[in-house]
């Protein structure tokens, strides 16, 4: 997947310094530390925690968590969930962090800036925190996107990802499915068939250009109408069976034909690749 830029706008500008100085900076106890339900970032891969704990037990923490004071001497985190994370398991009794009085508002913005600087966030958990930024605290789409400098066309085409089916968003968010991918798909208006095609994309191990293949023609066969017989209204119950057991297997479209007994079966492909991953696998089935 191609890394996204860093913003032209540094964590230090939301922060409002425009360097961390020692004289800012304090020590706090890791058990005082509580994670934030803002916090963009849902996901965190065990083993890359592993290995950032690893070197903060050889090196320490290089660069400061940032939290917000809370009622009680607790605190809550704004950025560096991971390092807290790692920290943690590094067995470290205190972290060097800056106390920021942030708002929510303010505490979102600077969770979502440092993420996206540092490329944590996947495409769905960036579409979310646009949103939450959006629904919980009224910005519209062009605020959004001057916050986070990015245009407002980039803000729009991510929070279209929203609308994808759940499982395909889950293949997102595992980096199976690329945005470019997600971006194709959007353009089939049945979420059947969106399903259908990522699973496609996914076993056909698909580029976006033949994704985008795909998608076209998978639209242009759906809305062929000179095949009634392939038609899910005329079709028997247990023919609608045999063709999505097919269409598991074979990873693609299937069309059955029959007339008092008769008929055929036409398995469809989109691509010389996809006929080449056909080909290779029913010569290697047993029938």
């Amino acid at each position: 997947m191609a890394q996204r830029k860093a913003l032209g706008r540094g964590l230090s500008a939301l922060l409002g310094t425009p360097d961390l100085e020692t004289d800012q900076l304090t020590e706090i106890g890791v058990d005082r530390i509580l994670p934030s339900s803002l916090q963009p970032r849902k996901s965190f891969d065990e083993e890359s925690l592993n290995e950032l704990a690893s070197s903060i037990r050889a090196y320490g923490i290089v660069q400061p968590i940032v939290v917000r004071p809370l009622p009680d001497g607790f605190f809550q985190l704004i950025a560096g969930e991971r390092r807290w994370r790692a920290a943690q398991r590094a067995s470290l009794a205190r972290i060097p962090a800056v106390v920021r009085d942030a708002s929510e508002h303010t505490a979102l913005e600077i969770a979502l800036v440092e993420n996206l600087q540092r490329e944590d966030l996947n495409p769905i958990e960036e579409a979310q925190a646009y949103e939450r930024l959006i629904v919980e605290f009224s910005m519209t789409q062009e605020e959004v996107a001057r916050r986070v400098g990015k245009n407002r066309a980039t803000v729009a085409n991510m929070l279209r990802l929203l609308k994808l089916p759940p499982e395909v968003q889950q293949w997102l968010r595992e980096d199976r499915l690329t945005t470019g991918h997600a971006k194709a798909l959007l353009s089939l208006s049945d979420l059947t068939a969106i399903l259908e095609s990522a699973r496609k994309i996914i076993q056909g191990n698909y580029s976006v250009r033949q994704a985008e293949m795909l998608v076209s023609r998978y639209s242009k066969s759906a809305s062929d109408k000179s095949e009634p017989a392939c038609h899910p209204e005329t079709l028997d119950p247990n023919v609608k069976v045999a063709i999505h057991a097919l269409e598991q297997v074979l990873g693609t479209k299937v069309s059955i034909q029959q007339n008092e007994g008769r008929g055929k079966i036409e398995i469809h492909f989109f691509s010389f690749e996809e006929m080449n991953r056909l080909y290779e696998g029913l010569l290697k089935a047993k029938f």
